[in-house]
Order: structure tokens, then C-alpha cells, then sequence
């Protein structure tokens, strides 16, 4: 599934990627390919991206590498959609 991070300065992060969980207002969840179409609201917290993700030197010092592999965004809230797989987060 194709996943692209805007924040309101820059365009994070756009690919390829295996799975995505993100802090959902009413609670964490996690998108694989083939998920429903979704609209949700996002609250402080990380977005995890799992997947074989190459970042641009412009932005790699927004990101952290997690467990495996795993690269996480720290957000202060956003807005996601989901639609035949490609999530679009809109992060502050």
C-alpha cells in the first residue's frame, strides 16, 4: 500500500510500505493492505511505519527508527484517509 506524510511545511514521507499504525483519537490502530476506507481524526503521539522505507536527508532527522523494521513519526495531531490502498496523513 502506497503511504504520504504532508506536514504544513513539507511533504515527510511518500512509498511504499507494509503497515501503518497511527494514535487515533478514540484510541491506536493499525492499516495492511486491502483496509476499508477510513477518515480519522489523530492525536499526539507516533506513527508506525513498517516497511523497507527510504527517507530523504531533508527530513531523516524528523524520524526514528523503531524495532525490526520499524520507522516512527512523532505527531502533535492529523488527519488521515484511507482509500484503495493509499493513506494520505495530514500531520501537525
Amino acid at each position: 500500500m502506497y503511504l504520504e506524510i504532508v506536514s504544513p511545511e513539507a511533504t515527510l514521507f511518500s512509498g511504499e510500505v507494509t503497515s501503518v499504525n497511527v494514535p487515533g483519537v478514540n484510541g491506536g490502530f493499525e492499516m495492511l493492505n486491502n483496509h476499508a476506507p477510513i477518515v480519522a481524526l489523530l492525536k499526539e503521539g507516533f506513527i508506525k511505519i513498517s516497511g523497507n522505507i527510504e527517507l530523504n536527508e531533508e527530513v531523516q532527522d524528523k524520524f526514528t527508527k523503531g524495532d525490526k523494521n520499524t520507522t516512527l513519526l512523532k505527531i502533535n495531531s492529523g488527519t488521515l484517509e484511507m482509500k484503495d490502498n493509499k493513506i494520505i496523513v495530514l500531520a501537525d
